[in-house]
């Protein structure tokens, strides 16, 4: 018959501090284990089938023995009746973490890996790169999708659009997707295979980076929701340089569109500017209604008797693209040396550049104006659709683009509005 331990009092118990394994009785196998270092804890050793096995019940004095003795009794109990609590211990955590899969969306698990990440990035670009990648073209997708639910149709749901005309970018997208359901399967959030792995599997659906996209890098914008700001910067600002990005962002028009500009096609009276064909890249003539924001930057700039350009260079001739670029690049050394925000694309972190203004008056109209789209496809003079083609027929549509355009000025001149959400998607201009 086995030896019956002595049933210990707390005070008794109190007093063990020998290194080893003290019985302390009351239940059959209860043992406050003493470590070299003085740390004690219990355990309940007991004979499962043929094998001894042992089991913790927690830290002594932070389980007393009362305690103790409860949980031992509870677990002889349910070895007896042959539940393993081993066993259950791991079932219940699958059960804890399927059901955690079921609530953590793709969107929480990329900002849980991001945070995890983050101290790999270079710096603090490549952190906001990153995560604005995935902000604005995977989360409007697949954003809200359990993550152990993600497969193969909503990993080409966020890239197909963006495969050919954005290469790059979506390349790092489906990288940065791929490493996220890594993240979750290694976490137990998902099983399976990584539906945005590369190598067997999207290659055979998608065409290679290196053969499609060449040429077709996008022009860096700012998002709309920060143009007020810009505008506001950059109207004090001084030269021909500012007042010629102002008249580009006002008019949506293209940079070249711009610096060649001559007062002959400017009818201020009618609050018009007529571009002629051989300027366009259409090929067709294009008039751009004038907002009462254009008409009065136009009417503060001087003329000079001899010169027909609206925005000519110091010395004569056009302004060039590096004139107007030179403008955004001391302002975002500005920007720089105050510890602001630069005027910078979110998606690369380039500066912005005129043409990208372009981009961000198309998002405007789409998230903020209740035109249909072939009035902004034609403000932007884009002739690529039977819709805006048949436009042409119905006279440019001249009414409408003159509210569109100044609704878009008004838009500019708001005051500028710090940390403003930026979800726009940007379109090619």
């Amino acid at each position: 018959m086995p030896k019956v331990a002595k049933e210990l009092s707390a005070a008794e118990v109190r007093r063990i501090d020998r290194p080893g394994f003290h019985p302390v009785g009351g239940v059959p196998g209860l043992l406050l284990q003493v470590s070299p270092g003085g740390g004690r804890s219990w355990v309940l050793r007991v004979m499962v089938g043929q094998r001894r096995r042992g089991f913790g019940l927690g830290s002594f004095p932070a389980v007393p023995l009362g305690d103790a003795r409860n949980k031992a009794r509870e677990l002889r109990d349910k070895l007896a009746q042959g539940i393993d609590p081993v066993a259950e211990r791991q079932a219940a955590r699958a059960a804890h973490i399927a059901a955690q899969a079921k609530r953590l969306t793709f969107r929480e698990a990329a900002e849980q890996y991001h945070a995890t990440k983050e101290k790999e990035f270079r710096n603090a670009k490549h952190r906001k790169d990153w995560i604005g990648s995935l902000k604005r073209y995977a989360f409007i997708h697949i954003g809200e999708v359990p993550v152990g639910d993600v497969e193969l149709p909503h990993v080409l749901k966020a890239l197909e659009p963006i495969w050919e005309t954005k290469t790059e970018t979506a390349t790092r997208v489906r990288q940065r997707i791929e490493g996220v359901l890594a993240w979750a399967a290694v976490r137990g959030y998902r099983s399976g295979d990584n539906p945005a792995r590369w190598q067997g599997n999207l290659d055979a659906v998608l065409a290679k980076p290196a053969k499609v996209g060449k040429g077709k890098r996008h022009f860096p914008a700012l998002p709309w929701q920060r143009v007020p700001e810009f505008l506001q910067d950059l109207r004090t600002r001084e030269g021909m340089g500012a007042r010629a990005l102002e008249f580009a962002i006002l008019t949506a028009a293209r940079s070249g569109e711009i610096r060649g500009a001559t007062w002959g096609e400017i009818d201020l009276s009618a609050k018009v500017w007529t571009i002629p064909a051989e300027r366009m890249k259409a090929g067709k003539p294009h008039r751009i209604p004038l907002s009462p924001a254009a008409v009065t930057l136009l009417e503060a700039l001087p003329r000079m008797q001899g010169q027909p350009l609206v925005f000519p260079a110091v010395r004569g001739g056009k302004i060039s693209d590096v004139t107007i670029l030179a403008t955004v690049k001391r302002m975002n050394a500005t920007k720089e040396k105050e510890g602001g925000e630069q005027y910078t694309d979110p998606i690369d972190g380039r500066p912005v550049v005129p043409h990208g203004f372009r981009s961000a008056f198309k998002d405007w109209a789409r998230n903020r104006s209740s035109y249909p789209d072939e009035v902004s496809e034609l403000a932007l003079a884009h002739v690529n659709s039977d819709a805006t083609r048949a436009a042409y027929a119905r006279d440019e549509l001249l009414p409408q683009r003159t509210k569109l355009m100044t609704a878009w000025a008004d838009y500019c001149a708001e005051p500028a509005k710090a940390g403003a959400s930026v979800t726009a998607i940007r379109r090619e201009a």
